[in-house]
């Protein structure tokens, strides 16, 4: 059985693509403003077709009326010396007018604008890393093909659906991973919308002939040969399909003869696991992360939520906030994480949104190996990072939460902005440096990351909540909000409970600030404690 990988999308130059648009829904808007451009000159081009239509159809009438004049009496008409001048006239001269317009291109200024917004389309990369992030959607939220496919998505806007081709390429993008769960589920999908009768290029051939393969993959032969079966039936002499039925047939009758009670129940749990479609990066608080992301499993009991209070903070007596105090809340216990309301303004926001869009470029990690920054397929955002010198909106911000949090800022990392893509996320992670990791903020030169501070500059419809696996907690995105929490104890050492992600975006434009604060200059400011714990 030779099965071809098909390579989904069209190629495009790559040399001057921008790359990774999927990874930035706020430089993915760019290109709805280059596709109208491109469709704009679309029509241009269609109306000097039809002009030029227009005029062809002009003369032909004339023409005729004229012709049909003239066959009828044909000497009585040229011996008219007008007429027998416009006709040499015409045929020697108006003729090749009209063959030079027939002629002529009217693409050229469509074909020209073509050429040059191509050198900034998405690549093939754009289209894999898209198609991924739908299934990553699908997992995390537990979301059906049927509901994807109709766009029955909360907090959506503008409703979209997938037809039968784009189920198709969803599946091959799985084939190609070799994730025959996924692609199970999307050739599924795809073939029973063919069913319910929608045209489409795609035919249920192609569609059964990767169906009976991943289903074969996952261990159910009886379906697989049903399937095949199926496939014949449409197109009998397709040659992998006919070999496909005879292994098929072979291996079942294999089955029978061998005598197999003994390890029926253990062959039906591997196939049970392997239909699972355990993903390749799979962590082991996968399950408890994306429970989260969904809202599920939150570890809050009543009795610790009525310790959790709402506050005003002066900053410990800072004078910038004794007269307008900051709105606090605790939104965990352990480790404590605290919320700032309306702590950053709209008109903030947007200054600091329009400094990053330029720089925005794939999000990094620091890989714990070489201490370097590398970028990664658990983050999927852009980001963009600025200094406090380049802009006084940012120095302000800088200065605000050293003010709120009592500690040094002169030596914490430039104030990170990061853009989310389809499907954006960050995966479980620590913000601090374990003790295999003694490089990780070495070139620095100012310790670890004693804490986080998080701005949310944007409301988000649904999903890409701020999650805490090891405790349970879920922290939502809220447009001027900050969240702040120790990322480790007062010892110096890591708080482990401090695990987070960043859920999916299922739908919405996730932007978020980041400001994560050395050791270095707190010595005074949070003094270390006796206590390896404290």
């Amino acid at each position: 059985m030779i099965w071809h990988i098909l390579i989904v999308g069209i190629l495009l130059p790559q040399t001057l693509a921008h790359p990774g648009f999927f990874t930035s829904i706020g430089q993915m808007t760019d290109l709805i403003h280059t596709e109208k451009d491109l469709v704009t000159s679309l029509k241009d081009y269609i109306k000097a077709e039809e002009d030029k239509l227009e005029q062809i159809k002009r003369w032909a009438e004339k023409l005729d009326r004229l012709t049909s004049t003239a066959t009828k009496d044909p000497e009585g008409f040229v011996g008219h010396p007008v007429n027998a001048f416009k006709l040499m006239k015409r045929l020697n001269t108006e003729w090749s007018e009209l063959e030079n317009l027939v002629l002529k291109d009217m693409s050229d200024g469509f074909i020209s604008n073509l050429t040059i917004q191509r050198q900034y389309f998405p690549n093939d990369e754009d289209q894999v890393g898209a198609a991924k992030a739908l299934l990553r959607l699908q997992d995390t939220y537990n979301l059906d093909t049927d509901t994807i496919s109709k766009g029955n998505l909360p907090g959506v806007k503008h409703k979209s659906f997938l037809t039968a081709e784009d189920c198709f390429e969803l599946g091959k993008v799985a084939y190609t991973e070799a994730d025959y769960y996924h692609t199970e589920l999307w050739m599924g999908q795809a073939l029973r919308q063919l069913d319910e009768g929608e045209v489409a290029t795609v035919d249920k051939v192609s569609v059964l002939d990767y169906l009976s393969y991943a289903v074969y993959q996952q261990g159910d032969l009886d379906k697989a040969l049903v399937l095949t079966k199926k496939l014949l039936e449409l197109d009998p002499e397709h040659q992998r399909a006919n070999g496909n039925l005879k292994y098929f047939e072979y291996i079942m009758a294999k089955e029978k003869d061998a005598n197999k009670s003994a390890s029926g129940d253990q062959s039906d749990q591997e196939s049970t696991s392997r239909r699972k479609g355990i993903a390749v990066d799979y962590l082991p608080e996968r399950q408890k992360y994306e429970m989260l992301c969904r809202g599920e499993g939150i570890k809050m009991t009543p009795r610790r939520q009525k310790k959790l209070f709402c506050r005003y903070h002066d900053g410990n007596r800072n004078p910038k906030f004794i007269l307008a105090p900051a709105k606090q809340e605790d939104e965990w216990d352990k480790p404590r994480i605290i919320r700032f309301h309306d702590i950053i303004s709209d008109a903030e926001i947007e200054i600091v949104k329009d400094l990053a869009k330029p720089r925005l470029s794939r999000a990094t990690v620091h890989d714990p190996e070489t201490g370097k920054l590398t970028t990664a397929q658990y983050r999927v955002s852009k980001s963009a990072w600025l200094s406090g010198y380049e802009n006084p909106v940012v120095s302000r911000i800088n200065m605000r939460i050293q003010d709120l949090t009592g500690l040094d800022v002169s030596t914490a990392e430039e104030l990170q902005v990061a853009n989310y893509g389809v499907g954006g996320q960050y995966e479980p992670h620590f913000d601090f440096a374990r003790k295999d990791e003694p490089d990780a903020f070495k070139e620095l030169g100012t310790g670890n990351r004693i804490a986080t501070w998080l701005f949310y500059m944007s409301d988000v419809s649904a999903g890409g909540a701020t999650v805490f696996p090891e405790v349970g907690a879920s922290v939502w995105p809220k447009k001027g909000t900050a969240v702040f929490w120790y990322n480790l104890f007062a010892s110096g050492e890591g708080d482990y409970s401090t695990r987070h992600a960043a859920c999916p975006v299922l739908v919405g434009n996730k932007w978020v600030s980041n400001k994560w604060l050395h050791e270095r200059g707190q010595e005074f400011r949070r003094p270390c404690t006796l206590s390896e714990l404290e």
